[in-house]
């Protein structure tokens, strides 16, 4: 477990961090939470209900598939990977079952990696319209993955338009307060550049 890299993300101002637990066992998980950080990311629905814990804060963070969506309302805060109508009217139906309302935020496809999932940049704006009306979803902002390179002026880039795009969006709705980029590698760009949540796994438990 890194003290220092924890110690140095909690003096940041405002910054959530999202401790990503994948492949990390139940005892791992319970150590990192004596530090300070709570709240953890899994990507696979199975392994977060295997490792679900009432006492902690969850974000699902991978691909989420609509069949699945069913076992995790009511025990995730919040998914930050909405990225298709199909999914958010599913999240609605299901939030509805539970009269609460699910926190998520829309992924952003902001790189050009074809094997990223995400909605389109130039779509974002039409697709927040499109699901303002549902009553059980809350979208609280957006998330990213930047491209995996060695290049960091592109991920600057890559992070300086969601953070443009995360600006107009609050402008339009007020209930947006985050924005969820950078990891391992790059969350001192994503911070530089507006992040306010960021989602780290390997740094932090290695």
């Amino acid at each position: 477990m890194n003290t220092q890299l924890i110690e140095e993300l909690k003096s940041y101002k405002n910054l959530q961090v999202v401790a990503v637990s994948k492949k990390r066992t139940k005892e791992q998980i319970d150590e990192m939470a004596k530090s300070g950080l709570t709240t953890f990311g899994e990507n696979r629905v199975q392994e977060f209900l295997e490792k679900y814990d009432p006492a902690y804060t969850w974000h699902i963070i991978g691909h989420l598939q609509t069949n699945k969506v069913k076992y995790i309302i009511g025990k995730v805060d919040m998914i930050e990977s909405l990225d298709s109508e199909k999914l958010a009217l599913e999240i609605e139906k299901q939030a509805s079952k539970q009269d609460l309302v699910q926190k998520v935020l829309v992924q952003i496809k902001i790189s050009n990696d074809p094997l990223k999932t995400g909605l389109a940049y130039e779509e974002a704006a039409s697709f927040l319209e499109k699901i303002s009306t549902l009553k059980h979803i809350q979208v609280k902002g957006f998330m990213c993955v930047a491209t995996h390179t060695e290049d960091m002026d592109l991920v600057a880039k890559e992070f300086e338009a969601m953070h443009s795009l995360y600006t107009e969006m609050k402008a339009i709705y007020p209930q947006i307060d985050t924005l969820s980029m950078g990891m391992s590698h790059d969350y001192k760009i994503a911070i530089e550049h507006g992040s306010n949540m960021v989602r780290i796994g390997t740094a932090l438990f290695e």
